[in-house]
């Protein structure tokens, strides 16, 4: 009895069964992408009618990495008329997804090993331990790349802001910083400009930030956008003297909060509002006079010195269009970038070096940056040039 008993290899069964669903899914996306030729070209292969709008000049192959294995995608070329698959563009996304994954996980100290489990488990495809190092290196050529690329445009408005990390030095663990620079061009299109590792927010590593921004072609600058960091408007008026400084209006009313009781926050966030809602810089002052006296009799003599000393340099933005002022008061932009920054970078803890930190941190600022927040038009410059051009005749006049 028992030598009729059929024995099964189960490997070599779900090897069968993983080949046979490999090949259905190669088979199917072909056929997909054959009808996506013939449905641009309005004709199929070798099929002759007045309606064609392109012609067949053979095909390239490309390969897929899916859950079911690698699969080989013959993608149609065209005489005539451009060949866009959504394939293909899924492909890219999930392409660029697979690399900052790997890259997080190399970073985040995950072992070759481990790297290579995941990889099978989430993919169906094992990544090599030379692939992984060939892929980092591969990626740090082309973030480097990207970090110290010319700047040839003109950026009126300039960013600021500093993000700090946790890195092993020495055996012994200590914050590091990554500056970071975001501007709009003289189109209205946001961009990051720049991002460099610095030991602290200190004068010496804003100057040394700015220097490089300038070497590397950064002009047109009008106004600067950023925190009261230590050193940082020193540095501007060195680098840039042309520029005006912005000091971030949320970060201004947080400081006076420190110096706030609980109980009077809310009164007094409504008072600094107040000064930010006025109509021009000088009525901006007087109802600023006005809030300090109000809170003197408050007794809230150290909130009413911080704002008497500071207000000014939170009203720059004023001198500015009306139109780009909810833009220019603060440097909320690039804060949510650095939000995002935090939610990525949150998982790997603590960084063997300052450059592995700099790495991750560009090559999600270079990611995101080629989504809708860089390809989409952040504000309208014309009235900035409207500006221009008047002042350019007053200065002509007098």
């Amino acid at each position: 009895m028992s030598d009729k008993i059929i024995q099964l290899n189960e490997g070599v069964i779900k090897q069968e069964l993983k080949e046979l669903v490999r090949s259905s899914v190669e088979e199917t996306l072909n056929n997909l992408l054959e009808q996506e030729a013939a449905e641009l070209t309005k004709a199929g292969r070798y099929e002759r009618t007045t309606e064609r709008q392109g012609y067949r000049s053979g095909h390239y192959e490309r390969n897929l990495t899916t859950t079911s294995g690698n699969v080989r995608l013959k993608i149609p070329k065209l005489k005539g008329i451009a060949f866009e698959t959504a394939i293909i563009e899924r492909y890219r996304r999930r392409e660029s997804s697979v690399e900052e994954a790997l890259i997080e996980m190399y970073l985040a100290g995950v072992s070759v090993r481990r790297v290579e489990d995941i990889t099978e488990a989430l993919w169906g495809t094992r990544v090599s331990p030379g692939t992984i190092s060939e892929l980092n290196k591969k990626v740090y050529v082309h973030i480097d790349a990207w970090r110290n690329r010319p700047l040839k445009s003109k950026y009126p408005y300039v960013y600021l802001d500093g993000i700090y990390l946790k890195r092993n030095w020495g055996g012994e663990y200590e914050n590091v910083s990554i500056l970071i620079a975001m501007a709009v061009n003289e189109e209205g299109y946001r961009e990051v400009i720049g991002a460099s590792e610095g030991m602290k927010e200190d004068k010496a590593s804003w100057l040394a930030f700015l220097q490089g921004l300038r070497e590397r072609g950064l002009t047109g600058v009008q106004l600067f956008i950023g925190d009261k960091c230590l050193g940082l408007l020193e540095a501007i008026n060195e680098v840039f003297p042309d520029a005006k400084y912005q000091r971030c209006t949320v970060h201004f009313y947080r400081n006076v909060f420190t110096v706030t009781p609980r109980s009077k926050v809310r009164e007094v966030a409504a008072m600094l509002k107040a000064i930010h809602a006025q109509e021009n810089k000088e009525s901006a002052r007087q109802k600023a006079k006005s809030v300090v006296q109000k809170l003197r009799e408050m007794k809230l003599k150290e909130a009413a010195d911080k704002i008497e000393k500071g207000i000014e340099e939170t009203l720059t933005y004023m001198d500015f269009p009306y139109a780009h002022w909810s833009k220019l008061r603060s440097n909320n932009v690039i804060e949510r970038l650095n939000r995002e920054i935090r939610r990525r970078t949150r998982v790997v803890g603590t960084f063997p070096d300052g450059n592995s930190a700099l790495m991750l941190v560009c090559a999600r600022l270079r990611y995101v940056a080629s989504k809708d927040w860089g390809t989409k038009r952040y504000m309208s410059m014309i009235h900035l040039e409207a500006l221009d051009v008047m002042t350019d005749s007053q200065v002509t006049a007098g």
